[in-house]
């Protein structure tokens, strides 16, 4: 493995055919996409970084809160290039009432995040428009537009502990991870709001893909650790205390994510196809670094990083058995991990040893989703060579079709770049036994059984390898009688291929866009898809409700805002429960 491929990606790391990249047929396959964990690159981490490094100031304007924990909050954010608002909404919600869905129109917390500072005029339009969410509108000085509701397993709990002057106990923190869970964060121009355009353009300090969304789901962590202090405090004054900060830490923010996602992979290749691409250049540039062997210091990095994701899977509860069996399985194959870099590691940096052997043993011997934990622990080593690829995740989303383009090409290009659209049999009835609708009464994208749910004719454009397939064919027949034709004759003739066409000619030029995989397939397991996407959100702990939606937590771990002007080690990945020290700090976050 330490190949003259190695040594030609130290010449220029510009030229990513110069490093050793994982081809796309073994990185776009489902089951590896499902096994993508965060990394250096994952949108919250970066955003993390950004806010420490350059010292935000959040500060809160406006905490006019009853007694129960009900009325309104403004923070105002000082960040590099901008002033920005987060106000937040909190209402009472009948228990009843409670629904994480899309449908729901109730919830305990709705908030936006706007640009510059809110002043009295526009706080009331707010007010009056925020908490309905869908079925109120905005303006464009408003950029993300969120609600969230009570964990009802933790939030009590924990309020009562610390108005009767006790920390909460870890464990039974440990089982959920959160105080409220966000159920939904719009952005990019819906109902009112700035675009995508604005956003990038004017607002800088939230110039990066989901950059907005991910700061208001940060500032939702912020304050129901906040709100948490103030409900005890207001429930026992005489014995209340604040969360320690190491539990404040701990605290993420949870989420479930359903079919809704889903479709977003398959609709933006490109953007896809830039996300992976960039994530697997971190990839070789981490093994590339250590072609010519691991230092000490290196190795007991990475010795640590192993040492915490086996706590770290430990200590995930799930209630799904197949996920617990998996979870348990990779803490196997790290432990032996861990073991051999304890009793070889002298021999390792005798011998030279390279990231690149490792790799190799991996894919050898170890399961998908271990080789894809080491090699986020890979890329977590060398912050130097990686963190600069996080201003290369955005690109625009604009497929073209080139019209001049002979038939006989676009057949050759069919051929050499979709060879794993062509090797399926859509004559199998398993090969087409599933489709994908939205749901008129719940508003969602899911997935129906073909033959067996009605809907077939409504069904959504995400079968790209039959789409491809039926391309294809239908080429080959025209070829017959003009085999000499371009794709604007083709297309005068078969009008209803031009969408195809021009993605597959514009995918072509790209290496990680298009999913590998029948989407239709009977057994086609879409909780791949949603893990891949939150992968590169940056969340954590993931518990599959079935194979159709996931709970996970955010910015579980992360730095608080009171430690934005201490020192800053970006090592939050792979959250462990805390232990407390003999002196608590239970200093407000």
């Amino acid at each position: 493995m330490r190949s003259e491929h190695n040594t030609a990606s130290k010449q220029s790391y510009g030229n990513r055919a110069a490093l050793p990249m994982r081809p796309a047929s073994q990185v776009m396959q489902l089951d590896r996409l499902g096994s993508f964990h965060q990394s250096r690159l994952s949108f919250m981490r970066t955003l993390v970084r950004r806010m420490v490094q350059e010292n935000w100031q959040i500060k809160s304007t406006i905490f006019d809160l009853d007694t129960e924990g009900y009325g309104t909050a403004v923070y105002e954010v000082q960040a590099k290039y901008g002033t920005y608002s987060y106000v937040l909404f909190s209402h009472y919600l009948d228990p009843e009432n409670r629904n994480d869905r899309v449908i729901a129109n109730q919830w305990d917390l709705t908030m936006a995040l706007c640009e510059g500072t809110v002043g009295a005029e526009q706080l009331e339009f707010l007010r009056t428009n925020v908490p309905k969410q869908e079925a109120g509108r905005v303006d464009s000085r408003v950029l993300v537009l969120s609600r969230g509701n009570r964990s009802g397993r933790t939030f009590e709990y924990v309020v009562d502990e610390l108005a009767h002057g006790r920390q909460p106990d870890i464990d039974v923190i440990a089982e959920v991870g959160y105080l409220y869970r966000t159920t939904a964060a719009y952005g990019s121009g819906k109902l009112g709001m700035a675009d995508w355009e604005k956003v990038r353009t004017k607002h800088r300090d939230f110039n990066r893909p989901f950059a907005a969304e991910m700061f208001t789901c940060f500032m939702l962590r912020h304050f129901s650790l906040q709100h948490t202090d103030y409900v005890a405090a207001q429930r026992k004054p005489e014995t209340a205390v604040s969360l320690h900060n190491d539990i404040k830490r701990y605290f993420g923010i949870g989420n479930s994510t359903g079919l809704g996602m889903a479709p977003f992979l398959i609709n933006h290749p490109l953007l896809i196809n830039q996300w992976i691409e960039q994530r697997e250049t971190a990839l070789a540039r981490a093994v590339d670094a250590g072609t010519d062997g691991v230092t000490s210091a290196m190795l007991e990095q990475f010795r640590v990083g192993t040492a915490r994701v086996i706590q770290h899977l430990g200590e995930i509860v799930t209630g799904d058995s197949q996920q617990n069996i998996s979870n348990g399985l990779v803490r196997g194959e790290l432990q032996e991990l861990g073991q051999w870099l304890v009793n070889e590691g002298p021999n390792i940096i005798a011998n030279h040893y390279s990231w690149a052997e490792l790799v190799l043993y991996a894919e050898t011997n170890w399961r998908v989703e271990t080789q894809e934990v080491m090699n986020t622990m890979l890329i977590e080593l060398y912050p130097e060579l990686v963190d600069e690829l996080e201003e290369q995740m955005s690109v625009d989303e604009d497929q073209h079709l080139v019209p001049q383009m002979s038939l006989a090409d676009l057949k050759l290009l069919i051929e050499d770049k979709y060879d794993w659209a062509l090797a399926i049999d859509f004559a199998e009835p398993a090969a087409q036994g599933s489709f994908w609708y939205r749901s008129e009464e719940k508003m969602e994208p899911r997935l129906g059984q073909t033959h067996i749910d009605m809907g077939m004719e409504k069904q959504m454009p995400l079968a790209i390898g039959r789409m491809v397939r039926e391309c294809f064919d239908e080429i080959c027949v025209y070829m017959t009688e003009f085999p000499q034709q371009d794709v604007a004759h083709f297309i005068l003739q078969q009008p209803n291929f031009s969408g195809a066409i021009s993605r597959i000619q514009t995918m072509a030029q790209s290496h990680y866009g298009d999913i590998r995989e029948n989407l239709v397939h009977a057994d086609v397991l879409p909780i791949h898809l949603l893990r891949c996407k939150l992968s590169f959100f940056g969340v954590s702990k993931f518990d599959p409700r079935s194979r159709l939606w996931v709970r996970n937590t955010m910015f579980q771990g992360a730095p608080l805002v009171s430690d934005f002007d201490k020192p800053f080690l970006d090592d939050w990945q792979f959250p462990i429960k805390p232990v407390l020290g003999a002196t608590p700090d239970s200093s407000t976050a």
